[in-house]
């Protein structure tokens, strides 16, 4: 199972057609939120619009595995806490969006949604223990917000997600792909890759540029490797 993840894109299309041709070589790909940059003057509908094809191109190549972050919120719950309805209408067969479950090979893969009060963490609570019911081997949840450590800092303070770490501790997945925190692979006190138990986690970053700082995951070898504009790094995952 060899999965190239990445996230914060911030509707930077170059950097999604560089996913088009890479995409082939992997069984998954992953951008794990913030699709959407909602400080350009681009009307969210037209970056939808633009976005929807870019991940129709790479799901031709292979699985793509999108979950929202926080600028891709463009609706509301009955709670009135924000959504991203949008990417529902991306779903099918080779693209799977927020509250899915999807087995890929020998491992279940969750997309979990951005949380904005306590309705939707009730919702995420429910995807993951709905699909902790399906886990029968491997299991890699796609989740926005690395929790508070290595992966949430910014080179100043941490911004971890409040719910993550209690999830990882009652389900133990293998790993977790995260984004959110673009900083933390560059910080001296951060990195791509941290753990809690026996829970793997990574956070690829963001960079500048036509080619995005990804992460290529071999779980079969156990091994993790970090591609940047500031090298390469491996990890061997044990």
């Amino acid at each position: 199972m060899r999965i190239l993840l990445t996230s914060d894109l911030h509707y930077k299309l170059r950097q999604y057609d560089w996913l088009i041709g890479a995409a082939a070589g992997f069984d998954a790909v992953v951008v794990a939120g913030d699709h959407i940059d909602a400080f350009l003057p681009v009307p969210t509908d037209v970056q939808i619009a633009a976005l929807t094809a870019s991940m129709g191109a790479v799901a031709r190549s292979s699985r793509l595995l999108v979950c929202s972050g926080n600028h891709d919120l463009n609706a509301r719950n009955s709670a009135g806490e924000k959504t991203a309805d949008w990417l529902a209408a991306v779903r099918s067969a080779a693209i799977a969006v927020d509250g899915d479950s999807v087995t890929i090979g020998d491992t279940l893969f969750t997309v979990c949604p951005w949380w904005d009060g306590p309705q939707a963490r009730k919702d995420v609570e429910r995807v993951l223990e709905t699909a902790a019911q399906q886990r029968s081997g491997r299991w890699v949840w796609i989740y926005h917000a690395p929790p508070h450590g290595l992966l949430s800092w910014t080179g100043k303070r941490h911004y971890g997600d409040a719910a993550l770490a209690e999830f990882v501790a009652r389900h133990a997945p293998t790993a977790v792909l995260c984004g959110h925190i673009h900083e933390a692979p560059f910080k001296r006190e951060g990195s791509w890759v941290d753990r809690i138990g026996d829970t793997w986690l990574f956070n690829a970053g963001r960079q500048i540029g036509d080619v995005p700082a990804r992460i290529e995951i071999d779980l079969a070898k156990r091994a993790a490797r970090w591609i940047s504009l500031a090298g390469i790094d491996e990890r061997t995952l044990q």
